[in-house]
């Protein structure tokens, strides 16, 4: 049978890649095989590396000894079926490995989407086991491929966190200070929190001064900060901190600016991941990681399953139309280039108003 194409990184090194082939088996019981056909590369997916063990991301897609396989979003082609339920054809958006294909195990179905049912894979949380099926969705999504890809799983991330704080009145904060505001995830966060005039938070962005001018641009802070002038923003006011850069040392600057008046604290990605690190005792309220899976998982709970997804998938959409007029879309294909990419992502090379779309098995 033909060889799969996969990019495996050093779980030790992430900058050490290698290309793996490996000979297709043949299908189990209820499991279907699929062409990944494009997935989106951002810092999130860094983020997936740097908290795999912590967290199990490196469990989706196991790989040999140290290695590791960093899972993606991306669309996909069912090419083999021995599934009742899904059909060779169907087209699929979800969690892949960075690879020209892979093999999944059919479990719950419904018109729209279905569970991942692989053994290892249970355990796991259940948002990243559930593929959705584009036959049974909304024309809307359907026309929106690239941007699921790319900007969904971040701005699903914005709207679980826009949501945790308004569940929790903002934790009785009157601004919100994000990290690393440039990230997709942190943007997309800013733009939830500064269209919703009703709560009228004041919402402060931290970034470099190289992406200062396209976080303005975006038009989705009150203030925009750079880099080392942190004291710029007033820490007279009740503040709630959402860390995308992970970066330790800003951290401990803001809370000792900040003093008692810093009452949240939330640690979310880590573009800034060489620079990361334990924080030793803080004033004000201790950092905490945030797991968006625990979020949504409540809002099932209160408002229905499925429910919480189909509102965070509105609200991307509305955001990735808002924004695209932003993003200069890049194609890069081929397991070469797929792992040249990643290390430039890894680097900090790739600047937030590009947005890189990867077919490993592309030529």
């Amino acid at each position: 049978m033909a060889a799969v194409t996969e990019v495996w990184v050093n779980r030790k090194d992430y900058r050490e890649t290698k290309i793996v082939n490996v000979d297709r088996r043949e299908l189990e019981a209820g499991e279907i095989r699929v062409a990944i056909d494009k997935y989106g590369l951002t810092a999130n997916n860094v983020s997936y590396a740097v908290s795999g063990d912590m967290i199990g991301y490196w469990k989706f897609y196991p790989a040999a000894d140290h290695w590791g396989k960093v899972p993606v979003w991306g669309m996909a082609d069912v090419v083999e079926s021995n599934s009742d339920s899904i059909a060779v054809g169907e087209r699929l958006w979800g969690f892949f490995p960075m690879a020209s294909e892979t093999i999944l195990k059919v479990g719950k179905v419904s018109d729209d989407a279905f569970m991942d049912a692989t053994p290892h894979r249970l355990e796991l949380p259940a948002l990243y086991n559930n593929y959705r099926r584009s036959v049974g969705e909304p024309d809307y999504l359907k026309s929106l491929e690239v941007e699921r890809c790319l900007l969904f799983p971040l701005f699903l991330t914005s709207f679980v966190l826009y949501d945790y704080l308004k569940d929790n009145d903002y934790f009785g904060a009157d601004q919100v200070v994000i990290g690393s505001v440039s990230s997709k995830t942190g943007f997309g966060l800013a733009y939830f929190l500064h269209q919703d005039k009703q709560d009228g938070k004041q919402v402060v962005g931290l970034t470099s001064a190289a992406n200062a001018a396209f976080v303005k641009q975006l038009d989705c802070c009150h203030q925009v900060v750079e880099y080392g002038r942190e004291a710029d923003i007033s820490s007279a006011h009740k503040t709630a901190y959402v860390d995308m850069s992970g970066n330790r040392s800003l951290t401990e600057t803001l809370h000792h600016q900040f003093g008692d008046n810093m009452i949240e604290s939330c640690m979310v990605g880590v573009t800034h991941w060489e620079q990361r690190g334990a924080v030793s005792a803080l004033p004000g309220a201790t950092p905490a990681f945030f797991f968006a899976p625990g979020q949504i998982a409540k809002r099932d709970k209160e408002w229905g399953p499925g429910k919480f997804f189909e509102k965070a998938s509105e609200a991307s959409a509305g955001i990735a139309e808002k924004i695209s007029k932003d993003v200069t879309i890049e194609h890069v294909k081929g397991a070469e280039a797929a792992a040249n990419i990643w290390v430039s992502m890894l680097n900090n090379e790739v600047a937030p108003s590009r947005g890189i779309m990867v077919s490993v098995g592309g030529a």
